[in-house]
C-alpha cells in the first residue's frame, strides 16, 4: 500500500485504465461463459429478471467504456485532471464516502450486483432475494449518505 502513495496522480489514472481494460474484458469472458454454459432458461427467467440483468450487464459495459474513456481525457488535458484530483482530495466528500460505508460498502455492492446478475440467469428464488438485499444495501447507502451530508 505504501507503494500506492508514492505514485503520481497521472500514473494512478494509468493504473485506473489499466483495472478498467481488465474489467471490461472480464465482463465479455463472464459473457461468453455463461452463454456457453446455457446461460439462462428464458423460460423461467421473469420480466424484472430479464430486464434486470440486461440492464446491469450492458449499462455495466457503458460504465467502465465511459470511465476509459474519461480517464484518458483526464490524462491529456492538465486542468481536467488538477479538477479531478481536487475533487478525489475534497474532505467532505471523503467523510460523507466513509460514513455511507466507504470502500467495504462498495465492494459489497459489487458483490451483490454480480450474485443477482448470477442468480436472475439460473434461478428465481436466489435472484429476488439477492436483488431485495441489493436495494436494502443500496438503500442504506444512500440514507446514511442523506443523513450525513445534512450535518
Amino acid at each position: 500500500m505504501r507503494n500506492c502513495r508514492k505514485l503520481s496522480y497521472t500514473d494512478k489514472i494509468k493504473w485506473r485504465i489499466r483495472i478498467l481494460w481488465m474489467v471490461l474484458a472480464a465482463m465479455l469472458v463472464y459473457m461468453v461463459a455463461v452463454g456457453e454454459l446455457g446461460g439462462g432458461d428464458s423460460r423461467i427467467m421473469t420480466g424484472l429478471a430479464k430486464q434486470f440483468s440486461s440492464f446491469v450487464f450492458f449499462g455495466g459495459l457503458g460504465y467502465v467504456s465511459y470511465r476509459i474513456i474519461r480517464n484518458k481525457k483526464l490524462l491529456k488535458n492538465r486542468m481536467l485532471l488538477k479538477e479531478q484530483l481536487r475533487m478525489e482530495q475534497d474532505e467532505r466528500n471523503q467523510y460523507l464516502h466513509d460514513k455511507s460505508g466507504g470502500t467495504v460498502v462498495d465492494i459489497l455492492l459489487l458483490s451483490l450486483l454480480f450474485i443477482t446478475v448470477t442468480a436472475a440467469l439460473f434461478n428465481m428464488a436466489a435472484f429476488y432475494t439477492a436483488i431485495t438485499i441489493l436495494g436494502l444495501t443500496v438503500a442504506l447507502k444512500a440514507a446514511a449518505y442523506f443523513f450525513f451530508s445534512r450535518r
